[in-house]
């Protein structure tokens, strides 16, 4: 058994939180992306991967918490992105979550800047990974909802 776990190779697994950001009011401020600090650089969805022996969901409240200083409530699933070519350093696998948060978030970790983007001014084009394609389909689950 030994010298098969040797032999796995499996792709890492992230998480990401597309953050919809509220004042205390219940007003809507936007979503929060962040500016990476290292390759691929552009803006992307704040995440990060998943520890051995942690639960994704568990990984994606520490990561929002160590990137964005933003304690998350997660909402639901939005998708698993699997496509080996989605990031260029190696394959991964990453569980993107919608989630509600309020506060101010700050940049931090492996985030060099962050904006909150009303849904209309997104930078699809800034974006790194298979974000845009992701905050579109974010976008059309938004807009099933009314």
């Amino acid at each position: 058994m030994e010298d098969y776990k040797n032999k796995i190779k499996t792709p890492l697994l992230a998480t990401d939180g597309i953050i919809k950001l509220f004042d205390k009011d219940e007003i809507f401020q936007g979503i929060v992306l962040i500016e990476r600090k290292n390759p691929p650089l552009g803006f992307a969805i704040p995440g990060g991967f998943v520890d051995v022996g942690e639960k994704v969901e568990d990984a994606l409240k520490r990561e929002m918490k160590e990137e964005v200083t933003l304690d998350v409530q997660i909402e639901k699933l939005l998708g698993v992105y699997s496509d080996p070519k989605r990031d260029e350093r190696f394959h991964c696998v990453s569980c993107t979550y919608i989630c509600k948060a309020y506060g101010t978030p700050k940049a931090a970790d492996d985030a060099k800047n962050l904006q909150i983007y009303k849904l209309e001014d997104i930078p699809f084009d800034k974006l790194a990974f298979d974000h845009a394609k992701i905050l579109k389909e974010f976008l059309q689950e938004e807009a099933n909802l009314f």
